[in-house]
């Protein structure tokens, strides 16, 4: 029965530190997503091409705030939250971010777990490895109630392999 009070902290505990607060212990990789979307892919970690360091802040700020890659390249964001609010970082269309935006109006809080998005803690570090995979222009935002209409957005110019930056 010594071990009993043990078990039941470790039941309690156990769960309650594995709602994305960074201290869950590390989940078996899984495998990556091939569904396609209009600004691209689930990228493999194994074949990034590039990887960015992206800085979230309390004054709603992305750093940096653009960025430019080429079509097919597979990068990996470094998406670390320096404030004491929760953020993240949600790759997508103008639209799809503003109508995501407004849902989580709705129903703030919510869970997120595509391949797309990083809900970062204050002081938390999460990645997304993403492959852009169609030419042109989107968009990352924090979609916390109020923080993407306070200007929490960055842009991401996609060009072919040709083009110049």
């Amino acid at each position: 029965m010594k071990g009993l009070p043990v078990l039941i902290a470790a039941l309690i505990v156990g769960p309650a530190s594995a709602h994305g607060d960074g201290t869950q212990a590390r989940k078996a990789p899984r495998p990556v997503s091939t569904e396609e979307h209009a600004f691209g892919r689930e990228g493999d970690p194994k074949k990034t091409a590039r990887t960015v360091r992206v800085e979230m802040a309390d004054t709603m700020r992305f750093t940096p705030s653009e960025l430019t890659v080429r079509r097919g390249d597979t990068v990996k964001f470094i998406a670390r939250n320096n404030g004491k609010l929760m953020h993240e970082m949600v790759i997508g269309t103008m639209s799809g971010l503003k109508q995501h935006a407004e849902l989580m109006k709705k129903h703030p809080g919510m869970e997120h777990a595509e391949p797309y998005m990083a809900h970062v803690a204050p002081g938390r570090t999460r990645i997304i490895v993403w492959q852009f995979t169609t030419t042109g222009t989107y968009y990352f935002g924090c979609l916390e109630p109020g923080h993407f209409e306070a200007g929490m957005v960055g842009q991401i110019r996609v060009i072919a392999n040709g083009d110049r930056k």
